[in-house]
């Protein structure tokens, strides 16, 4: 039998790459969304899914059975009051403050060794230690991100929380314990708890689905 020509194995692998082109579908995050563009440390960021079909999910947030205490799992309700948020929820927020909202912060409550691999675009670092009096926050620093980060204001001596930002918390997800410590310290500050919303899923759940990450 005569050999195939170099010609027709390149033809043939031409067309094996445009069937397989056509095979992979395209994976938006709802049905008429496929990315939302966001600033993050200044520069222009879109936020999409893994287009590859066969992705897997990231090691990172691949164990099941992490130790509890303290790794045990959150309710779907963490305070009265405070919203919880699915993925869309938070990309609408994210638009928002992309397109001009000074009124919405999303902050990222984990500490800066898990911020370092990757966050969600658009969002800040606040540490849950930053807000924690156990943890040596101190009332002036505290006070600092109340007043410089969140619009708090201080009227004698008290805090005055009308206009006063949104907060959208995470952290690693349904597990971890540093977005809820955050927003429960917020609420013993006597921060509104409708101006504070919880995307519980958080870091995993933002992985598992595919979307991409931003360096802090």
């Amino acid at each position: 039998m005569k050999a195939p020509s170099l010609a027709a194995v390149a033809v043939a692998s031409i067309g094996l790459a445009a069937s397989a082109a056509l095979l992979a579908k395209p994976v938006g995050i709802t049905g008429d969304l496929m990315g939302v563009t966001v600033m993050h440390n200044g520069q222009k960021v879109e936020i999409k899914r893994n287009q590859d079909n066969k992705a897997t999910v990231n090691p990172a947030f691949a164990k099941t059975s992490r130790p509890c205490p303290p790794f045990c799992i959150q309710p779907i309700v963490l305070a009265p009051g405070v919203e919880t948020l699915g993925e869309t929820e938070v990309l609408a927020y994210l638009k928002r403050m992309s397109e001009g909202d000074g009124s919405i912060m999303v902050i990222d409550s984990r500490t800066p060794d898990w911020v370092s691999r990757g966050t969600i675009p658009g969002a800040v670092n606040i540490p849950w230690t930053a807000l924690n009096p156990a943890k040596g926050a101190d009332p002036i620093s505290i006070g600092e991100i109340l007043t410089e980060k969140f619009g708090v204001a201080e009227v004698e001596g008290l805090w005055d929380y009308t206009n006063a930002k949104t907060l959208v918390m995470f952290c690693n997800g349904m597990w971890c314990g540093q977005s809820p410590n955050n927003i429960k310290n917020l609420l013993r500050f006597g921060y509104p708890s409708h101006k504070i919303k919880w995307y519980r899923g958080g870091m995993q759940n933002w992985s598992n689905l595919g979307f991409n990450t931003a360096k802090p």
